[in-house]
């Protein structure tokens, strides 16, 4: 069934939420239009929004490895953003039922605002475009930890949010977060063309994708503040608090061991989608951005060959992630199997390095990146629209940090094994 029209799927999600024993479909008939598709667009942002600033930092790479020659900008960057993220994300999971997801999105958009003012100001300030000055590579990794930070508050709580809402608000985020590397991408290859590549132009471009990204964290602050304050907002937010209500009334509150039971029977009900999940973000991390921007060249397009590399991911990253309003696979088995196949990457982009010389020119690698981009991203919305649908209303936030857990996992793994393209 594909996502077709917010009626269609918001009727499907009231037939779900009648899963709830005491919770009746005919106390929830008027359902508020979403007027201008104003809630749509707002969680559409916030998923560009917290993907945006990591794409800035591994899109800056040439800025960080002009400055740094003797680092591996991009893997140490994934390592240590995903690693944080990961711990972080773990601890919000454990006391998803305490924290209070509006306050921890705030303070998450603020970090990012933080992280991304560091650079542009250490530019101005210590760097000056010298080379060598590792002091300020420490800084930037430490930049990146405070981004790493930041992410596990947005990401899990946006997903969270959009977890508790029809799938058309899902299938928004991870749209959004396609349309960031696409973003950040067109960026890019302006500055390629407009700033020269020398010292000067190298740092006006890098600061131009921080800048931009500061302006759109102050963005996502305005929208996610007016996002409760929407009727079809409240609506579904006041159906899932009734949920909560009428649970607790016939149950013990859920603390305790209690939550950590109820917990552990939320990873139990969405493990599956999850192990898919971290399948997807292992070969995807594993491959991009370090192989694509380090591993493979072209004498004929020189320094635009990465960029376009990347700028192919993400266009069908995006492609992928926005088919899901069309058409969502809701067969699981079907799905997961679908990346358990995409394995089949590895012995491919293998053959981009070692295999028949044809396999080594451009074309083949343009076609293998952009299905990259295109099966992740499709997947992954597939995935993460379907998981927080397992449960009851009253988990279905709980079940979405727990799928953004298993999707950290993945890109903490696959940051690792991205290593094993250099050894």
């Amino acid at each position: 069934m594909g996502i077709k029209d917010s009626g269609e799927s918001e009727e499907a999600l009231l037939i779900s939420f009648a899963a709830t024993p005491t919770t009746s479909v005919s106390s929830y008939q008027q359902i508020p239009k979403d007027t201008f598709h104003l809630a749509y667009i707002i969680y559409f942002t916030l998923g560009a929004g917290y993907l945006l600033p990591w794409n800035a930092f591994i899109t800056a790479v040439d800025y960080f490895s002009y400055l740094y020659p003797d680092a591996s900008v991009d893997r140490v960057f994934a390592l240590f953003y995903m690693v944080i993220c990961l711990i972080c994300l773990l601890g919000i999971v454990v006391y998803a039922h305490r924290s209070n997801s509006c306050v921890g999105i705030n303070v998450g958009l603020v970090l990012f605002m933080v992280s991304m003012l560091v650079i542009p100001i250490m530019d101005v300030v210590y760097i000056k475009g010298r080379v060598g000055f590792y002091n300020g590579y420490y800084v930037s990794i430490a930049a990146v930890v405070l981004s790493g930070i930041a992410d596990a508050f947005v990401q899990g709580g946006v997903i969270g949010s959009a977890g508790e809402l029809p799938e058309r608000y899902m299938q928004a985020v991870v749209a959004g977060t396609a349309a960031s590397g696409v973003l950040v991408s067109i960026l890019r290859i302006i500055t390629k063309s407009v700033f020269s590549q020398d010292e000067h132009g190298i740092r006006r471009s890098a600061n131009l994708y921080f800048a931009v990204s500061i302006v759109f964290m102050a963005i996502c602050i305005v929208f996610w503040n007016v996002a409760d304050r929407l009727p079809v907002i409240k609506y579904y937010k006041d159906i899932k608090m009734q949920a909560v209500n009428e649970h607790k009334s016939g149950k013990a509150s859920l603390t305790g061991s209690a939550w950590r039971s109820t917990l552990w029977d939320i990873v139990g009900r969405v493990k599956w989608f999850g192990f898919g999940i971290v399948l997807i973000y292992i070969v995807t991390l594993s491959i991009f951005p370090g192989f694509i921007s380090e591993d493979v060249h072209s004498p004929a397009l020189k320094d635009w060959y990465p960029i376009l590399l990347i700028s192919c991911y993400n266009v069908f990253d995006l492609v992928g992630k926005s088919l899901t309003a069309f058409y969502l696979l809701e067969n699981t088995k079907v799905s997961v199997g679908a990346c358990v196949g995409r394995l089949l990457f590895y012995p491919l982009f293998l053959g981009c390095l070692h295999g028949p010389e044809f396999f080594r020119t451009e074309i083949p690698v343009i076609i293998l990146t952009s299905l990259l981009g295109l099966t992740n991203g499709y997947f992954t919305s597939v995935l993460m629209i379907l998981a927080p649908k397992s449960v009851q209303i009253q988990h279905s936030e709980t079940a979405g940090i727990v799928t953004v857990l298993f999707l950290i996992v993945g890109l903490a793994l696959g940051s690792v094994v991205s290593w094993f393209w250099v050894i």
